[in-house]
């Protein structure tokens, strides 16, 4: 049992470490925000372990942002907030993690394409919820002239959410259905002293 925990927390901080690649590269650009696929890597956290390891995925990825001085930080509760609590609740996403995976050994293809965009669906709106709120708080005076921060944060960030959201369940789907190994094949009684 210990030597599994040490898998799972091995593929806990190699995912995030991805994640923070691919949140590097370039993303795609619309009105004030920005649309990437980088949440993949914790997604997939989620559906091969659960919710506890990817909330820990997140939340190490968010504190990689920090670390590798990646962030746009006004203060130390948006960082907190935005950062830290923002991105662990991508690992609500894990949730679904069990019934993701009995929909691919059971190969019903409609479910757990479904499911699997249940699941990125929460897991982003979990996480853009913190950054919705940041918007209406801590960014509030950068809102346009005229603009109310609510309506603000809301194109700004629900325009991400749902970008993202689309883009993160195109990309799990297709690597999900095409290769659900990825998920399904998790060692099960630890590493062999061998």
């Amino acid at each position: 049992m210990k030597n599994m925990k040490l898998v799972v927390m091995i593929e806990v901080a190699i995912m995030a470490a991805i994640a923070l690649i691919l949140d590097l590269l370039p993303s795609i650009p619309v009105f004030n925000t920005s649309i990437s696929f980088a949440m993949v890597p914790i997604f997939i956290v989620a559906f091969r372990w659960g919710f506890k390891a990817s909330t820990i995925a997140g939340f190490l990825w968010g504190l990689l942002q920090i670390v590798v001085g990646d962030l746009q930080a006004l203060g130390f509760w948006q960082v907190i907030l935005e950062y830290l609590f923002a991105f662990a609740c991508i690992g609500f996403a894990g949730l679904f993690a069990s019934s993701i995976q009995n929909a691919l050994k059971t190969k019903q293809k409609g479910l757990a394409i479904g499911l699997i965009i249940l699941a990125v669906v929460v897991g982003g709106f979990t996480r853009y919820i913190w950054h919705f709120i940041a918007g209406v708080t801590i960014w509030a005076s950068y809102a346009p002239e005229g603009m109310s921060p609510f309506i603000n944060s809301l194109i700004v960030n629900g325009g991400s959410y749902l970008g993202a959201t689309i883009l993160c369940s195109i990309v799990l789907v297709l690597l999900l259905i095409s290769a659900p190994r990825i998920v399904l094949d998790r060692p099960s009684t630890g590493i062999s002293r061998n």
